[in-house]
């Protein structure tokens, strides 16, 4: 199989690009390990609702998103804000109205933030979109370079797009070998939200608004450390999610996690909050797609992201890494994604093959 441009992972930055590149008339191949495009955008439909299990906000002042949603025909919404916020200290105890609810302000997309990589993956023809195909190997030649995938798929293109996190880049067997450096710089950049857990529960009723609270709640006991209500724009399922603050380590058993879950719900949000009507919990950690061990460390502030010079210009600028972490304005936002993927065509644009 040959094409000009191997683009390789369909989440938002890797979707973005290979739908410019195409509408400009180039010949694109937008490779994803996973069996559905998106990456770490992640919405699923439960009764009637979209919730996001990966990425969830865009905030004002994030111009590309912004228009992207718009240029797609999709809508977005303000987060929901109204009421309370509870306060739980390491001992349990529970205090109302302390603190504010931090995302007032933020916008979410009507029908989940996949509605935006679903539009973008609709664009592309099937002959430009592959799924379930994770690339193992890439090889440089005199021809550009060869791509492999697990199940020995080769791919000649002139150009590859490395549109995924950097610590998975890494793991590519890339010959002839990177230097130290290229590689370090790899290993070195955090990827975003990798060692996270999300968990989601859905109820009939928001009961929590009924009483005068806005789901916002943060807590020193946990396992949750940060909630939200995550209800769609109008109607129901209604829902709270968070942010689960424990160590991937001690996350594994899913049982004994899930009942501490509900105990916390319960504490924060009362009696009501002990039958929802789904409990979904989604561990990034453990997502091969997503995460590495080095992912495991935990990550304390939003970390210093762009394109290391180790990583710039690789392979005679054959070698392109786009994806959020690179992105030195917005990185570890879905607008750094799209910022990195204007990025990475401005290149290909420039220095056309």
């Amino acid at each position: 199989m040959e094409t000009q441009i191997l683009i390789i992972g369909a989440g938002l930055s890797g979707l973005n690009l290979a739908t410019q590149l195409s509408e400009r008339g180039h010949d694109i191949l937008l490779v994803e390990a996973r069996d559905r495009p998106g990456g770490r955008v992640l919405t699923e439909l439960r009764e009637g609702g979209y919730f996001d299990l990966g990425p969830a906000w865009f905030w004002p002042g994030q111009p590309r998103i912004a228009a992207l949603i718009d240029q797609l025909g999709l809508t977005w919404f303000e987060q929901f804000s109204d009421g309370a916020l509870r306060f739980e200290d390491a001992l349990g105890h529970v205090e109302t109205g302390r603190g504010f609810a931090s995302m007032q302000g933020s916008y979410r997309v009507h029908g989940g933030m996949a509605a935006l990589t679903d539009a973008l993956a609709a664009k592309l023809s099937a002959t430009r979109l592959k799924l379930s195909t994770p690339i193992i190997a890439l090889n440089r030649n005199i021809d550009g370079i060869t791509a492999i995938s697990d199940n020995g798929l080769t791919i000649q293109a002139q150009k590859v797009v490395l549109a995924l996190p950097p610590r998975l880049a890494s793991q590519i067997a890339f010959s002839p070998a990177p230097p130290l450096t290229a590689l370090d710089a790899m290993n070195g950049i955090a990827t975003w939200m990798a060692g996270h857990a999300k968990a989601i529960a859905t109820y009939d009723t928001p009961f929590w608004r009924d009483a005068g609270l806005s789901g916002d709640a943060i807590s020193r006991r946990g396992p949750m450390v940060e909630l939200h209500d995550a209800s769609p724009a109008k109607g129901g399922p209604f829902a709270l999610f968070g942010f689960i603050g424990i160590p991937p380590q001690a996350r594994q058993d899913e049982k004994p996690l899930r009942q501490a879950l509900l105990e916390q719900l319960i504490r924060l949000f009362g009696p009501e909050a002990a039958a929802p009507t789904s409990l979904r919990i989604m561990d990034w950690a453990f997502d091969p797609y997503t995460a590495t061990p080095l992912d495991h460390q935990p990550v304390f502030t939003h970390p210093q992201y762009g394109l290391p010079r180790a990583l710039d210009r690789m392979w005679e600028a054959r070698l392109i890494f786009s994806g959020t972490e690179v992105a030195a304005q917005f990185g570890g936002y879905l607008e750094g994604a799209l910022e990195a993927a204007e990025n990475a065509f401005e290149q290909i644009e420039t220095e056309k093959v």
